[in-house]
């Protein structure tokens, strides 16, 4: 019997081996990414004080589009705003064990484009 690799499971060891080597300090926080079928999370988190600085997802009522790479692009946006209100400028991009492309690689784009640096 042929039996499939989980993509989750691999994706999980992936955003494990990459988490060994970023961590988030106050000084530069880490952004990361949580992808799922319908919605996408970004987390702005000071891993030495284990607290999420600032967050935004789709369903929060401040994302808008019309489709998901739309809401991911809005929520890079709004999670650069809500980081530059605490006056984060740096960070580091966890991408979560996801490829940078589609809906990852708009929220990262859209983050830069509103004042975060990475």
């Amino acid at each position: 019997m042929i039996s499939k690799p989980d993509k989750n499971k691999t994706r999980q060891r992936r955003h494990a081996r990459v988490r060994g080597k970023i961590s988030g300090t106050a000084e530069r926080p880490r952004l990361n990414v949580y992808r799922s079928n319908k919605n996408i999370y970004a987390q702005v988190i000071d891993d030495v004080e284990g607290v999420t600085l600032a967050s935004a997802s789709t369903l929060d009522s401040e994302v808008k589009g019309n489709n998901k790479t739309e809401k991911a692009a809005s929520v890079g946006e709004v999670v650069a705003k809500r980081a530059a209100e605490k006056k984060i400028v740096d960070v580091v991009f966890d991408r979560g064990g996801y490829l940078y492309h589609g809906r990852v690689q708009a929220l990262a784009e859209a983050a830069r484009e509103n004042g975060l640096k990475f």
